[in-house]
């Protein structure tokens, strides 16, 4: 019969007081940015491309667009890092408005771009992602690699499914987003039947800034505050009761 090695033994021990360890930096970076998040009032999410060069015409549209979101009277958040993040945090801090980078520790070191006048920085991809959908009225979405699908599905999914997420969904720059669009209608609508009619009527595509910020300006002042909530029948926790939304 085999013994475990002792080395074994003591990884196997430690492992309980890691996660438990790894928990309570979970809760902290939670709270942390709930607390900071909380009293910044209604905001945009906008997402794209970290490779998007101050040249490239993407980066002087994202610029424009965070700038009008701000003199609409909302905060912008991006991920905190360059190129259309940074062009997002750019149009809103010289816009006067509140710019926030929800920055993200990865081996490939983010460097937090200048522009930012709250800025919180984030250990676990997910916690960060429930910042960006939690106190969000809209996400507007540029050209951007599979970062950026992410955040697009995955919103368009919360939207889709569960209904937790309620807000409108803007791609800006037809031309990058047609193709895509096209395959989803072609191929998971009408040839495969993966998704529904309405399920295409969840996001809008957009060239221009204005139908960009007007679109989530209507849905404001006719829909009321946006963000992530709990769905129906997860109110209860063990012995206390949970409020409708997080």
């Amino acid at each position: 019969m085999t013994r475990p090695r002792k080395n074994h033994v003591i990884e196997t021990a430690e492992k309980p007081v890691r996660d438990l360890w790894r928990m309570f930096r979970i809760m902290a970076e939670f709270t942390e940015g709930f607390e900071e998040l909380a009293s910044v009032g209604p905001a945009v999410s906008i997402f794209g491309s970290a490779r998007t060069v101050p040249e490239h015409p993407h980066y002087k549209l994202a610029e424009t667009t965070s700038r009008k979101i701000v003199q609409a009277g909302f905060a912008v958040i991006t991920g905190g890092g360059g190129g259309i993040m940074e062009a997002a945090n750019k149009g809103a801090n010289e816009a006067n408005g509140t710019s926030i980078g929800l920055n993200i520790e990865i081996p490939e070191e983010q460097v937090p771009n200048e522009y930012q006048n709250l800025s919180l920085h984030f250990r676990y991809f997910f916690v960060r992602k429930v910042m960006f959908l939690k106190y969000a009225h809209g996400f507007i979405v540029f050209p951007g690699g599979y970062g950026t699908m992410d955040e697009f599905f995955e919103s368009v999914v919360l939207i889709q499914t569960l209904r937790q997420a309620y807000f409108p969904v803007v791609l800006m720059v037809r031309d990058y987003w047609d193709g895509l669009i096209h395959w989803m209608e072609r191929k998971m609508l009408n040839e495969h039947g993966f998704i529904s009619p309405e399920d295409l009527s969840v996001f809008t595509i957009q060239d221009d800034p204005d139908a960009a910020v007007k679109i989530i300006t209507d849905f404001r002042n006719k829909q009321g505050p946006g963000g992530l909530a709990m769905p129906p029948g997860m109110k209860k926790g063990r012995g206390y009761d949970m409020p409708e939304s997080i």
